[in-house]
């Protein structure tokens, strides 16, 4: 039962916002009773905590399944994107603006765990792409890194993008250009554009 409550609030959360949702909403989604949330999570906090977890680790256990195909560091970096944004619902009811907003400490630590899950695999595949001739080998891994995990938390900000302006999927693509290009050989920008215009 506990997990079945993960998923539905984690639906929910990302469907309507981390405010929006009440337990009474995600009892009534299951077909439970709230008393039966409560046998599980103490209080809504706590299962913003549980949930924020789950998806954290799902989307994290996806992301090293992709790596493991060993694929071209492009083709890497946009299968990460389908797969993220299909598990994030296009992120349409920006819940980590939310999550910021109303539960700051829990937003923190979520912050800490995507920085070093992301900074490993950001790095690895700018090492990778620059052995296989795909970036330049003047780039500063570290720098570059660190700037594509803070400009990703920025593209989620809605008074930065306002939702009704960009959708995150425009948000991401356009964003995956500029980096790939800012980056790449020739090499790179001809599997950029091959990428491109078979999407």
């Amino acid at each position: 039962m506990r997990d079945k409550i993960l998923i539905s609030a984690s639906d929910m959360f990302l469907n309507y916002g981390f405010k929006s949702v009440t337990m009474d909403d995600i009892a009534s989604s299951i077909g439970i009773s709230k008393k039966t949330i409560y046998q599980h999570f103490d209080n809504k906090t706590k299962l913003v905590e549980a949930t924020t977890l789950y998806m954290f680790e799902l989307i994290s256990h996806g992301i090293d399944c992709i790596c493991a195909l060993n694929k071209s560091p492009i083709d890497e970096i946009f299968e990460i994107k389908k797969f993220t944004m299909e598990h994030l619902k296009d992120e349409k009811s920006s819940p980590q603006h939310q999550l910021q907003k109303y539960y700051p400490k829990i937003f923190d630590k979520l912050k800490t765990n995507q920085f070093c899950i992301m900074q490993d695999c950001v790095t690895n595949n700018l090492t990778r792409g620059v052995k296989e001739g795909y970036y330049r080998d003047t780039i500063n891994i570290e720098f570059i890194s660190r700037l594509y995990f803070n400009t990703m938390m920025c593209l989620k900000d809605p008074e930065l993008f306002p939702l009704n302006d960009f959708s995150m999927k425009t948000l991401m693509d356009n964003f995956l250009e500029y980096h790939i290009r800012g980056i790449s050989t020739q090499k790179g920008i001809d599997k950029l554009n091959k990428l491109i215009n078979t999407k």
